[in-house]
C-alpha cells in the first residue's frame, strides 16, 4: 500500500518538471513531508478546456495541476466519510470495482511526490527474561537516487451531495483522488509486498489522456509492475519512527537512520 510520502516542491517547480499550467493557486504552498490521507494534496490532470458556457474543446488539451484530497470518495457516496478507506486503488482490479472503474475509465491523474514511506513488519523480539514483546514496523523511505520527482499513478473523482445537510456543509462538491498500488518489484518486495504504481516520464502523456479509457491498450499496458530499469533508479533508505506521527513534519523525516539503530537492516545492493 502507500499511505504516506513526502511532496516538498513548490508547485512552480512542479509544473515546469511535469511541463503543466498550475492551477492551484497555492504557489507559496508549504512543503510537506508527511502526507497522509485526508490531507489537500497536488494532482497533476490533464483535460480539454472548456469555454465559458462548458463546452469542451475537442481539439485542445491542457495539463495543470490540481488540489484535490486523497481519499477517493465515490461518486454515489452519501457521504465523503468514505473516502479516508480509499487512499490506495489496487491496478489488478481497479477497472472492475464500483468505486473505481469510473474515475479508472476517464479520470487518470499524477501524485508527484520526492518518495514513498513504507513499513517492514518485524517480528518481536523476546527481552532478557524470555518474554515476547509486541512486533514493530521499520520506516522505509524510497526515492529516485538523482532527486528528480516520482509520478504515482493515480485517480480521481467528482463527489456531490445529493441534498440535505451534507449539501450545505459541500456546497460545491468535492474532487478526491486514490494512488494505485501494484505488485512490488524486485529489492522493494524486501519491505513490503505492494508499492505505489510508478510510472516513468515516457508514458506519463499516455496515462493522462483524456480520449483513452481503461481498455486502450496505451493505458492497460501501464497497469503492471515498473520495469527493472525504472526500479533501478530508486534509493531506499531507513528513517526514524518519527513519520509514524502525523503531526511529525520536517526535513529530518527523510533523514537516514543510522544503521546501528536499525534492527536487521536490509542488504540490497539498491541501498546506498
Amino acid at each position: 500500500m502507500c499511505g504516506r510520502y513526502a511532496s516538498t516542491k513548490a508547485p512552480t517547480d512542479l509544473a515546469d518538471e511535469f511541463h503543466a499550467v498550475d492551477a492551484t493557486q497555492e504557489s507559496s504552498a508549504r512543503a510537506d513531508y508527511n502526507v497522509a490521507p485526508t490531507k489537500d494534496i497536488t494532482v497533476v490532470v490533464e483535460r480539454h478546456p472548456r469555454d465559458d458556457e462548458g463546452t469542451q474543446d475537442p481539439d485542445a488539451c491542457e495539463r495543470t495541476l490540481r488540489t484535490v484530497r486523497w481519499g477517493l470518495v465515490p461518486f454515489f457516496s452519501k457521504d465523503p466519510s468514505a473516502g479516508a478507506r480509499m487512499v490506495n486503488a489496487r491496478s489488478e482490479t481497479a477497472a472492475e470495482k464500483p468505486s473505481f472503474r469510473r474515475a479508472l475509465a476517464s479520470r487518470r491523474c499524477l501524485f508527484p511526490a520526492e518518495g514513498w514511506y513504507e513499513w517492514q513488519r518485524r517480528d518481536a523480539v523476546p527481552d532478557e527474561n524470555g518474554k515476547k514483546g509486541k512486533p514493530t514496523k521499520q520506516p522505509y523511505f524510497t526515492h529516485y537516487a538523482d532527486g528528480s520527482s516520482l509520478a504515482m499513478a493515480g485517480i480521481w473523482e467528482f463527489w456531490k451531495p445529493s441534498g440535505g445537510e451534507m449539501a450545505q456543509k459541500y456546497p460545491d462538491g468535492l474532487v478526491t483522488a486514490s494512488v494505485l498500488t501494484t505488485e512490488a518489484v524486485g529489492p522493494l518486495a524486501q519491505v513490503h509486498d505492494r508499492m505505489p504504481l510508478v510510472l516513468d516520464p515516457s508514458a506519463w502523456g499516455s496515462w493522462l489522456d483524456p480520449d483513452a479509457d481503461a481498455t486502450d491498450e496505451r493505458v492497460s499496458a501501464l497497469l503492471a509492475p515498473p520495469s527493472p530499469e525504472l526500479v533501478a533508479r530508486f534509493e531506499i533508505r531507513p528513517v526514524s519512527a518519527q513519520v509514524n506521527n502525523v503531526r511529525n513534519n520536517g526535513p529530518e523525516l527523510l533523514e537516514r537512520l543510522p544503521e546501528r539503530e536499525v534492527r536487521e537492516p536490509l542488504q540490497l545492493d539498491l541501498l546506498s
